[in-house]
């Protein structure tokens, strides 16, 4: 499996905005509507492109005793199962801020359990979710994270409101450094925000670097090179 564009033969993505064609997915061989392919017509569905990623995902964060949220994402980045791009972006948000957030408060007994929430949350972020329905789910993986650690539900009061706003300052922090997407650089942006918003309202001292670069730009085709805050300078 290729690490960027396509899983299958690496050629481009071809986004369509105007119709969901109804596409086999080249792995499971089930039907799917979609707006994305590739320019040979390879489609591969969620689930096919994230599966294994999930479960790496799970095994790593209950496993390491790291604190820093960057560390821990980064680390599994550079693992082959996940993408350059993808849906597994949403559930590696949510997933790295939960340890990390348990790890620095003692209570790592709680993890696995809200690991398990937000996985089953984030698999209902479809991906493109940042440029057809105009939320990125790296910002959303932020509101997931929020709401497990305070416990939020749709009748709650200030955690409802603290994961709403959780998210929107996310999303503004993203949308602000342009497009086209970059799930590295969104789950970067996404990830220092949360810190900054759960250490001021939770006064939890989750630590994060200081400094971050990117160490995957050279597999994105759009990447904004210079012109984004976590290129190597």
């Amino acid at each position: 499996m290729h690490k960027s564009d396509c899983l299958v033969c690496g050629k481009e993505l071809v986004y369509n905005a105007k119709s969901h064609e109804v596409m086999e997915c080249y792995f499971c061989k089930g039907s799917f509507e979609s707006n994305v392919k590739c320019k040979v017509d390879h489609f591969i569905c969620d689930g096919c492109h994230g599966g294994t990623a999930l479960e790496i995902i799970d095994k790593y964060c209950l496993t390491t005793d790291l604190k820093d949220p960057v560390e821990i994402v980064n680390n599994l980045m550079l693992t082959p199962a996940i993408k350059m791009h993808g849906p597994e972006h949403h559930y590696l948000v949510p997933a790295a801020l939960l340890t990390s957030y348990y790890h620095t408060i003692n209570k790592t007994h709680l993890l696995e359990n809200k690991l398990e929430q937000a996985r089953e949350r984030s698999k209902t972020v479809v991906g493109g979710s940042c440029g057809f329905y105009g939320t990125c789910g790296a910002a959303v993986g932020t509101g997931i994270f929020l709401c497990l650690i305070s416990n939020a539900t749709p009748l709650s009061v200030e955690e409802w409101q603290l994961s709403n706003r959780m998210t929107a300052t996310a999303l503004l922090k993203i949308a602000d450094a342009g497009g086209p997407r970059c799930c590295k650089r969104n789950t970067f942006i996404g990830i220092r925000e949360a810190v900054m918003f759960v250490n001021e309202h939770f006064n939890t001292g989750i630590p994060v670097a200081a400094s971050i670069q990117c160490k995957f730009h050279h597999l994105n085709r759009e990447c904004l090179a210079e012109m984004c805050q976590f290129f190597p300078k």
